[in-house]
């Protein structure tokens, strides 16, 4: 069998995609799903997404994302604005989208080659002395620290990943997080899964713009993020404890088209 894929990014953040509206790959195929995202004996990337036709009437299509492990996961922020990005593509949607991911349902928009993602709302932020755990669709453990740069990012991150605490939850993604100003903060990530530092994150960089509000060290409901791939902004309305309204926005491109036996 042959394959057509699509190679997207967003910050960075680069993803396998496949228009699986005629189910060309099943999401069983846990083997196969892992052997594409392989960077030396596939075609590469954090993870791999199915783009599918909607289970809901008010959706324009579904989105499934699996891990470069080979397993379906959590939500994925920039991962849901390279598929609205795909979608645009494929004619499926022009300049609005809305579909349904693990966590539920998402809007986006597509403005000035920048693409909007509304997230999903969050109940609360669980603050833990200097680090902060937020479930922004994914789990993320927050910390921040006066120098991102300096942490050795593989080995930290891991030790954190695999604590007993976040046993249950099939372990947890972690942000190393240094303010620059009261309305930008820098930010590098552990993600679970690809199990080692990826350019970006995009329910990442959510969960620090939100865990950066509520420990008061973001003066603005609008926070720009620096990611090693980029920059993403996100906006938000605080309601009591939690959070709603909440955008995820920064570009999505398509890398290339390509063609794979398998």
């Amino acid at each position: 069998m042959e394959l057509t894929f699509y190679k997207y990014q967003g910050t960075g953040n680069d993803f396998v995609m496949i228009d699986n509206r005629q189910q060309v790959l099943s999401k069983n195929n846990t083997k196969l799903i892992k052997s594409l995202c392989d960077r030396k004996f596939g075609v590469g990337g954090d993870g791999l997404i199915l783009l599918e036709n909607p289970e809901n009437s008010n959706d324009d299509f579904q989105m499934l994302y699996f891990n470069a492990d080979g397993r379906e996961s959590s939500m994925c922020g920039n991962g849901g604005r390279c598929i609205v990005a795909f979608a645009q593509f494929l004619g499926i949607i022009k300049e609005k989208a809305s579909f349904t991911a693990i966590d539920g349902f998402h809007e986006a928009v597509i403005e000035n080659d920048l693409i909007g993602l509304r997230m999903m709302n969050v109940t609360g932020v669980e603050e833990k002395e200097n680090e902060v755990f937020v479930n922004t669709g994914s789990p993320h453990h927050i910390l921040f620290t006066e120098d991102v740069d300096a942490v050795d990012l593989k080995k930290n991150g891991a030790l954190i990943r695999y604590l007993k605490e976040y046993e249950s939850i099939g372990g947890t993604n972690v942000n190393f997080v240094q303010e620059l100003d009261k309305g930008t903060f820098k930010v590098r990530t552990y993600e679970r899964g690809v199990e080692d530092e990826t350019l970006s994150c995009g329910t990442g960089v959510t969960a620090v713009a939100l865990a950066a509000f509520a420990t008061h060290r973001a003066s603005t409901t609008a926070i720009h993020l620096q990611t090693p791939g980029g920059e993403l902004a996100v906006s938000f309305e605080p309601i009591g404890s939690g959070f709603k309204n909440i955008w995820l926005t920064g570009p999505a491109k398509q890398v290339f088209k390509g063609v794979i036996p398998c």
